[in-house]
């Protein structure tokens, strides 16, 4: 086994789990005690991820570089492990939360074990509350309280009661995903999300939550306003002293490019979606998506009923 698990002492739990209704009652870990002078992000989202929620975490997660937080995820595939990837690429601290024990042989899904190893390595943190050798499972049977209960809504309440805030990037009505954020909100935690396409059922979890009043994620600074974070002082950088912001379309795919090419001059949204179809035959959902993520990415602004080059 290429690390080593332990019981987490009772004083280095999460601050904000010890308040929850149902703490559990021993929590496992591997890796490094979590450094709770950071603010927890836990970042959450479908299975069956589109482009744009792959796009959409890795943007944001990049954009937080540098500042004082850790991104917790339940190691799923999908979007967990996007951002628990996205975070270890850019050099923040991540933490998992599997819906099983932490010995590699038990631990689920068994093709994230390299993922969880590799969080261990770069100093992450991965943290459970069953038995390190207990696998996942639908049903399983507390003998003590006398109760049964699910793996995974069990695992979701850990994520929900220990983060300051929860992140929800995509996701379907009857979604996983969204138990979390239901658990969120009694724990009185912050909702986060990210609009995505109406013509996208992964967007309803979202649109859903923001009818339901969870603040609605743009870019970066919203979830740093949400987590009270000050901006960095960038200085006299480059970008600062030339006045003028020099736009980068650097990761930009090709089919954005094609939006941005369209858009010389302001235009209406259905003026693009016509000409997006007309000149290079993008549906209309897939357009809407492309313009969610280009004003994601603050390349694109609506204003006065047209949208325009930011």
């Amino acid at each position: 086994m290429s690390y080593k698990i332990n019981t987490l002492k009772r004083t280095d739990w999460p601050p904000l789990l010890t308040e929850i209704n149902d703490p559990p009652e021993q929590l496992y870990f591997a890796g490094n005690v979590p450094d709770y002078n950071r603010k927890l992000l836990c970042v959450v989202g479908s299975r069956k991820y589109t482009n744009y929620g792959r796009e959409a975490v890795e943007y944001l997660i990049r954009e937080l570089a540098g500042y004082p937080i850790t991104i917790v995820s339940g190691l799923a595939l999908g979007i967990d492990s996007i951002a628990h990837r996205a975070a270890l690429k850019n050099n923040l601290p991540t933490i998992a939360i599997p819906g099983s024990g932490l010995h590699p042989e038990a631990l689920h899904p068994q093709t994230h074990v390299m993922l969880a190893e590799e969080i261990v390595e770069r100093g992450g943190t991965l943290i459970s509350e069953m038995e390190p050798e207990q696998k996942a499972s639908l049903m399983m049977h507390d003998t003590v309280a006398k109760k049964v209960f699910f793996s995974f809504p069990r695992r979701n309440r850990i994520m929900a009661g220990m983060c300051h805030a929860i992140l929800v990037v995509e996701a379907e009505l009857k979604s996983g995903t969204l138990i979390t954020s239901k658990l969120a909100t009694e724990y009185n935690r912050e909702v986060l999300t990210i609009p995505g396409s109406i013509f996208s059922p992964h967007s309803d979890g979202p649109h859903m939550l923001l009818r339901l009043g969870a603040t609605p994620i743009r870019n970066a600074d919203d979830i740093l306003e949400a987590l009270n974070i000050g901006k960095l002082d960038l200085g006299s950088s480059s970008k600062k002293s030339s006045g003028k912001k020099e736009t980068n379309y650097e990761d930009c795919s090709e089919r954005e490019m094609q939006i941005i090419k369209l858009l010389i001059e302001p235009l209406a949204r259905d003026e693009i979606l016509r000409e997006a179809l007309t000149q290079h035959q993008i549906p209309i959902g897939e357009t809407q998506t492309l313009l969610s993520l280009l004003e994601l990415k603050g390349l694109i602004r609506e204003s006065l009923g047209e949208i325009r080059l930011a």
